[in-house]
């Protein structure tokens, strides 16, 4: 039979002492039910991958995306559900107006100023303030064409302000929507191409239209080669930012049809610089041209008849 000592509890030392007295003795570890596990670091990633996924916005930014879309989870007739566009601070609007005066080469203007959290307030104040620049200025511009003339009586032109928000407007709503309808068809044919949310490309377009706001304002100066340098200048900035944003999601499509979408992107831009510098500004120029040619031939008549 068992003796009183040996029915004795004995204290076991620490498992580390344990070890090192017997390293050949087998221990079994208990992990506590409720523990998160420790994940393994895997193999590592390619530097092509890598720079892929910066460019194209993939993993995280489109985890970022999921969530974002999770939250506008209000039905569209709510006040809730367009509130979430508007929902950005001043900081962050600063942030994207300077990412798009300086845009950087191989970087990703989406990736890195707008998926965290599009929104419409900074292109809705943009188109806003262009709007009423690019109306102010070319009645100033045409104030300043005809100043000294005797004849010459001023009068605002206040319908410019309605065709300039139409054309603005018209341009950062819906080539954003053909855009974007164009790459979700890409898309369903090439697996490839990265879609941009409309909203995105919304944004995109709204904030590469910054640099016009000062371009309007220094249009006043009666200079055509003044004008067309600022044009081209602006013309730079802003197309660059809408080429390198879009270039990385149709790279992967054929070569012919990812160039045609570049060059039909940055001629579209184009034909609003062009248009807008043409109508609103260089159209005063020429009609004072027009009716200082005008003039002298109605004198000669006059004087003939009389």
């Amino acid at each position: 039979m068992a003796t009183v000592d040996d029915l004795q509890f004995e204290e076991f030392g620490d498992t580390t002492t344990s070890l090192a007295a017997n390293p050949d003795a087998t221990t079994i570890s208990i992990e506590d039910p409720g523990e998160t596990p420790k994940h393994k670091p895997g193999p590592p990633r390619g530097l092509g991958r890598e720079e892929d996924d910066e460019l194209l916005g993939n993993d995280d930014s489109d985890k970022t995306e999921l969530l974002a879309g999770q939250k506008k989870s209000s039905p569209f007739w709510t006040f809730e559900y367009y509130q979430t566009f508007f929902d950005v601070d001043t900081h962050q609007v600063f942030d994207r107006i300077k990412g798009s005066l300086l845009p950087i080469p191989g970087k990703n203007f989406v990736r890195l100023y707008i998926r965290s959290n599009p929104d419409l307030y900074g292109p809705f104040w943009i188109c806003a303030t262009l709007v009423f620049a690019i109306a102010i200025s070319g009645n100033l511009s045409n104030f300043l064409i005809h100043l000294g003339e005797k004849t010459y009586h001023y009068v605002p032109e206040f319908r410019k302000v309605s065709i300039a928000a139409t054309i603005i407007y018209a341009y950062a709503w819906l080539v954003p929507l053909a855009l974007w309808g164009f790459l979700v068809w890409r898309n369903s044919k090439v697996m490839n191409i990265v879609s941009y949310s409309f909203l995105e490309i919304v944004c995109v377009y709204g904030y590469s239209l910054f640099i016009y706001i000062p371009t309007a304002i220094l249009w006043i100066i009666p200079q055509k080669v003044v004008r067309w340098v600022l044009v081209m200048i602006a013309l730079g900035i802003s197309g660059s930012v809408l080429a390198m944003t879009f270039w990385p999601a149709v790279r992967e499509d054929n070569r012919r049809i990812a160039l045609a979408t570049i060059v039909t992107i940055v001629l579209l831009h184009m034909l609003l610089s062009v248009g807008c510098l043409a109508y609103f500004f260089d159209a005063p120029e020429m009609d004072h041209l027009l009716t200082s040619t005008a003039a002298p031939n109605q004198t000669v008549v006059a004087a003939k008849s009389s």
